[in-house]
Formats: structure tokens, sequence, C-alpha cells
């Protein structure tokens, strides 16, 4: 399926149930799980950093999977990457759910992740190929927000089949959500690439290596700013728990601030993108990490639950505006042909900062405080707003 000649032939509801259909299941899938796979770690035998590591897996799959998994978009097509990536999850699953051993526990783990980064390259390139430059925010942030609700429902769906069945109950939900993702994900009319202008020689096939010397300035200072808006919301998911922790709030009210904060979160990512789409990417982008910025060095001055409550509900504003912000700028940047690369690439520098912001928190919790280590997260927010700002381009044309 050609991507639609002009906007106006364009509708997002026409495309609404293939395209976003396996984002929702997926997110279900992988939402109902991912709140087990500590608890079921700890009944095979792990102690609790084990534990951690082992959920950490899934993180650490889907990162070191970002370049296959462009090869495999690449090589497979966008469709069938999608379908396989449903499958390979399915059966992750269904290995942490057969076996007793904490090594294959684990491996199915990161399984899961593997599937992570493929599905989500596949997703991004299919969307950009698709959507028309001028619904390519709304459509991307859409894409975000639905996988994000898709995650917000599936722990409380795998809470009711644990209490009815026991813990392996909620790898049934995540088999049959991600397994739904892949027979929906299935029905999606296959791309075709731009035709080649007459006289001109077809390009040459693509490999990472010729994208990363062909795009090395974007991926040094663009990619740059990606990484940094990735350690601050990686960031984010640990700083409001363990600061309510802190000041001696109770789990429950913990996890009632958290969850308010990604209500917030759910509630704004199509206004976004359609600010996104009419007046430019700055629009959002620094706003985005200039409210997170400024509602993390306020954190530490926080001392109960009102207060927490409004720098948490800052962060999740600021969160939820800048959905699907680093697709749409790896959308904007790729090439037609050789995007599956470039997006492989765009993705590893996404992870590798969602990676490093946790553990920078961690170490300057450990070495100075916890108040440190939060408002050193809002100075990086800061520097990602200041960058994004300069390389942002301030046009709405494709760049």
């Amino acid at each position: 399926m050609p991507a639609p000649s002009s906007s106006a032939e364009f509708s997002l509801k026409r495309i609404a149930v293939p395209a976003f259909g396996p984002s929702l299941l997926f997110g279900v899938g992988e939402g109902a799980i991912l709140p087990i796979i500590p608890l079921m770690a700890r009944d095979l035998g792990a102690s609790v950093p084990v534990a951690a590591l082992v959920i950490a897996l899934i993180g650490i799959g889907s990162l070191l999977n970002n370049i296959p998994a462009s090869v495999i978009t690449a090589r497979w097509g966008e469709r069938q990457a999608i379908v396989a990536a449903g499958l390979w999850s399915a059966i992750g699953m269904a290995l942490c759910v057969l076996t007793s051993h904490l090594g294959l526990f684990a491996t199915g783990c990161l399984m899961v992740g593997m599937s992570q980064a493929v599905y989500n390259l596949a997703r991004q390139s299919y969307m950009t190929e698709a959507v028309p430059f001028l619904h390519r925010a709304r459509a991307l942030s859409t894409l975000g927000g639905v996988m994000r609700i898709g995650m917000f429902i599936g722990p409380f769906l795998g809470a009711a089949a644990v209490h009815w069945f026991g813990l392996s109950a909620a790898f049934g939900v995540g088999i049959a959500g991600v397994l739904a993702a892949a027979a929906v994900g299935a029905r999606l009319p296959d791309l075709e690439l731009p035709p080649i202008a007459p006289g001109q020689p077809p390009p040459a096939a693509a490999t990472i290596a010729s994208t990363l010397r062909h795009h090395k300035r974007v991926f040094l200072t663009l990619g740059v700013g990606v990484l940094l808006v990735s350690a601050v919301r990686a960031s984010r998911q640990v700083v409001i728990p363990l600061w309510a922790d802190h000041i001696g709030l109770a789990p429950a009210v913990a996890s009632l601030l958290y969850g308010l904060a990604g209500g917030i979160d759910m509630l704004v990512f199509y206004p976004a993108g359609k600010v996104m789409d009419h007046k430019g990417r700055q629009w959002v982008a620094v706003p985005s990490m200039l409210i997170m910025g400024l509602a993390m060095l306020l954190m530490p001055l926080t001392t109960g639950f009102t207060t927490l409550l409004l720098a948490s509900l800052a962060i999740g504003f600021g969160n939820g505006i800048g959905s699907g912000l680093i697709m749409t700028l790896g959308a904007d940047h790729s090439p037609r042909h050789g995007r599956a690369h470039f997006l492989g690439v765009w993705r590893l520098m996404s992870d590798i900062g969602g990676s490093c912001g946790p553990a920078l928190l961690s170490l300057l919790a450990a070495s100075l405080s916890l108040g440190a280590g939060i408002a050193a997260t809002g100075l990086i927010a800061f520097a990602a707003a200041g960058a994004l700002a300069y390389w942002i381009p301030p046009h709405r044309k494709p760049p």
C-alpha cells in the first residue's frame, strides 16, 4: 500500500484498527506480566537483587536487539516483523510459565524484550511510511499513547487473573494479548517503496555502516538530545515512588501518586501531536522537558502528599505531551530507502539513554542523596530542552 498522496485523502480513522490495535494489545500483554515477573522469580528462588535483574532483562533484550530488529524489518517488511514479534513474545512468555528453572525463566524475559525491539521498530517504520507528514505527529503520538493505555490496562487484567487462577495466570493474559496483536497486525497491508525517478539509478542497499556514515550529523546532534530525553523519561518512573517512600508516605499512597501521574500522561497525547503537526515539533518538545525538569527540581522540596502530588502531576503532564516525540523526530529524519536501519540506530540511542538515566540517579543517590539525584535529573531535562530547541528544525516542512 503506497502512502496516501495527499493529507486531504487521509484519515487516521481508516487505519485505526490495523495500525493502533496491535499497540493496544501488545501493551496489554506486556503490562499484564511486568508486575508479576519479580514475584515469580522470587518463587523460583531468586534473591531480591536477582529478581530485579530478571525484570531488567526485558529492557536489556530490547536494547541489544535494536540493530538486529532493523535488519529483520528491512529484510521481511513491517507486517511480517510485527507478526513475528508477537509470536516470539508469546514463546518467551510460555517459556516463563512452563519452566521451573530460574535461568530459563530469565531467558523467557530476555525473549520478551527482544520482541519488544522488533515490534516497536516495525510499527514506527510502518506508520512513518503510511501516514502523510502533516498527520505524522498525531499518528505517532497516538501510537505511543495507545501503547501506554494498554500498559495501564494490562496490570489490572493480570491482577484479576492472578486472583482467580494464581501467579502464572498473568502470563496467560500476556500470551493472549501479544498473540492477538500478531493476529491484528497480520491484517496490515504491505507497504511499497517509493518509485525511483526516471533516469536515476537504483539506490545502493543500505547497511548499518552506511547509515551511520550518511547520518552521523543527525545522530551526534539531535540524537544526543533524544538520548537525554530518554534518560529523563526513564528516571521519572523511579523518582515518584522513591521520594514518596523517602518522606514517609505509605506504599499504597505512592502507588496512587504514580497512577494519577500516569492518568494525566494518557490524557494529553493526541492534543500534543496535533500541536506538533500544526505548529512544529519544538512547540511540544521543549515545553515537555522544561516542565519535567522544573517538577524534578522542585520535588526534593516537597514534604507531604499534596505537594508531591502537584510535582507528580506536572511530571505526568510533561511526559504525556511528549508522547510520540522521539518516534516523530526519528521519522522526520529517516530516509525512505534504508529507513529501518536508521530507526534501529535511533531506537538504540533512545534505549541507551533509558538505561543510563535510572543508573545515574542510583549512583547519585548512593554517593550524595536521593534529593540530589532527582535534582540532577531535572538539570538533565533542561539540557535536553536546550538541545531540542537548538537542533530541531523550526519549520514544519519535512527535513
